[in-house]
């Protein structure tokens, strides 16, 4: 069991879903990413996602795409947020994923070797990573390095992933299965998609690891709303944009308000 699986597990016990929030690096700068994702750590997050900006997003939505530029105009490299995920991992006790795609992962220091990036990430302290644009039919080579250095890996399932996707998704993910609640890219939400909770039922059907949903999770009340059928709940885009609002305050609130959303 990885350590991933183990946190959300130990939440599901505790008769809650358990909370992943996600923050990129170097928004609004290094050092104050660093203390909001701590935050967002004491505030009650079960597992934490660390964002590395990437200039060509394809699933980031405008809150997102517009903290990672601000990241990546300060010149901030996927090296300096690797140095701020150490330092992070340091501090808090929780599992903490990276989420980046493939090509960063694939030309890391410009080796064209995935095992020099995964390696970085065990030494950063890193428990797994998300690749969202990595089909899991053609993610063999990263579970295969991921697993030789004891890195979850997840894999991303869409409402309109015909069942035998489903099923390769379930096989490869060992961290959790990443259940996007629409079609389209990250952003906040006035309401939740009709069509995650039938998503999480029909993978429910081909796996018994955990299933966390994700994108459009915004309030409390949509944690909640989440937590009533799905192991975990995912909070990018509000969480960020709190970061932005009010730094580490700011996201010590939202977060807060979150986990007593996958509580009740």
């Amino acid at each position: 069991m990885t350590r991933v699986i183990a946190a959300i597990q130990a939440a599901n016990d505790d008769g809650r879903a358990a909370l992943v929030a996600y923050l990129p690096a170097g928004y609004p700068d290094m050092d104050t990413s660093l203390s909001c994702l701590r935050a967002a750590a004491e505030a009650g997050a079960d597992v934490l996602e660390v964002g590395f900006p990437y200039s060509d997003p394809l699933m980031d939505g405008p809150t997102i795409q517009a903290a990672s530029q601000v990241a990546l105009d300060r010149g901030y490299t996927p090296a300096d947020d690797f140095a701020m995920c150490a330092q992070l991992t340091e501090a808090v006790e929780i599992p903490t994923l990276l989420m980046t795609y493939y090509n960063l992962a694939w030309h890391y220091r410009g080796t064209s070797r995935l095992d020099d990036f995964a390696a970085e990430a065990v030494t950063a302290g890193l428990a797994g990573a998300i690749l969202p644009d990595l089909p899991a039919e053609e993610g063999q080579e990263w579970s295969a390095v991921a697993a030789g250095h004891d890195l979850a890996t997840v894999f991303l399932a869409a409402p309109t992933s015909p069942d035998e996707r489903l099923a390769a998704v379930a096989e490869r993910s060992t961290g959790w299965v990443y259940a996007t609640s629409t079609l389209g890219v990250t952003g906040e939400r006035q309401s939740l998609s009709s069509m995650a909770a039938p998503l999480v039922a029909r993978l429910r059907g081909c796996t018994d690891k955990p299933v966390a949903v994700g994108i459009g999770v915004t309030s409390g009340e949509h944690a909640r709303e989440v937590a009533s059928f799905a192991d975990g709940v995912i909070v990018g885009s509000a969480i960020v944009r709190a970061a932005g609002d009010g730094g580490p305050d700011a996201v010590a609130s939202l977060v807060a308000e979150l986990a007593a959303g996958c509580r009740r």
